[in-house]
């Protein structure tokens, strides 16, 4: 965004480019100079700038077709929007973007062929969105992608622990899931970044991890015994074992070794 941070006058040249057809729907946005200011064009937040100094990781999903969202369906095929805001009001949603695409629709911000747009919806929906957000973590940062259509979203979370909370919840709400980056925060030096590619492990070793943990066999003191897991994946103790050192020696090798291990 450039220069001033005051919307535009809607005769301004900048507002009045032709817009491209689109078979999306549009209804429900909010006018330049709308007096609904609750949720703010601009993100001043520290979380926006990726300035957050809490302790901890920060972990880049992506929901690949996520359903129930509202900002897909208004895109056109092949559009990004980012800096995506969805915030719930009285019982209403307001979701916010930008995007260097125009849409038939009027932005609340426009200026160098970058344009703001702020729309209303009555539901929430079922975006993945807003099922991470109901695990209690916040999302940072959101983009979304059309054609194919995907979620982007930047996590910060207290530890590791909780990652496959934020994963289930997304596959949950319907979207097939991949992690794109992890990394530490909260450091006065240069963020360490660890990339973890999860087609490294097999399904089988992937749920097996899933239950793992989900069963608690990594807490301590630990609450769940390997037999107990075992008997939940529905394999042999032995099985168990074998997945879950293959599975740990890959992932701990994409931890410690740049180059990783297949192990």
């Amino acid at each position: 965004m450039s220069g001033t941070s005051d919307p535009p006058d809607a005769t301004s040249s900048e507002t009045s480019e032709a817009t491209p057809q689109s078979s999306r729907a549009t209804d429900g946005f909010l006018p330049p100079g709308s007096n609904d200011d609750r949720v703010p064009t601009e993100r001043t937040d520290t979380a926006a700038s990726g300035g957050s100094t809490e302790p901890g990781l920060r972990a880049r999903l992506v929901a690949h077709d996520p359903p129930g969202c509202p900002v897909v369906d208004i895109l056109p095929d092949g559009a990004v929007a980012s800096d995506v805001r969805v915030t719930a009001l009285d019982g209403v949603t307001v979701e916010q973007f930008r995007t260097d695409r125009p849409i038939p629709a009027e932005p609340v911000f426009a200026a160098d062929g970058r344009y703001v747009y702020r729309r209303r919806v009555a539901t929430q929906g079922n975006c993945p969105y807003r099922a991470v957000e109901a695990l209690g973590y916040p999302v940072t940062d959101a983009t979304v992608r059309t054609n194919p259509d995907q979620l982007q979203l930047s996590i910060h979370l207290p530890s590791v622990d909780p990652l496959g909370d934020v994963v289930e919840a997304l596959e949950s709400a319907g979207a097939r899931v991949t992690l794109d980056r992890l990394t530490r925060s909260g450091s006065a030096r240069r963020a360490d970044p660890i990339v973890i590619d999860r087609e490294r492990l097999t399904d089988r070793q992937r749920e097996v991890l899933r239950t793992a943990r989900r069963m608690g066999y990594f807490a301590y003191p630990r609450e769940a015994s390997a037999d107990e897991v075992a008997d939940a994946v529905g394999i042999a103790r032995s099985t168990f074992a074998e997945h879950l050192a293959a599975a740990q020696r890959r992932v701990v090798g994409a931890l410690v070794d740049e180059h990783g291990t297949d192990g």
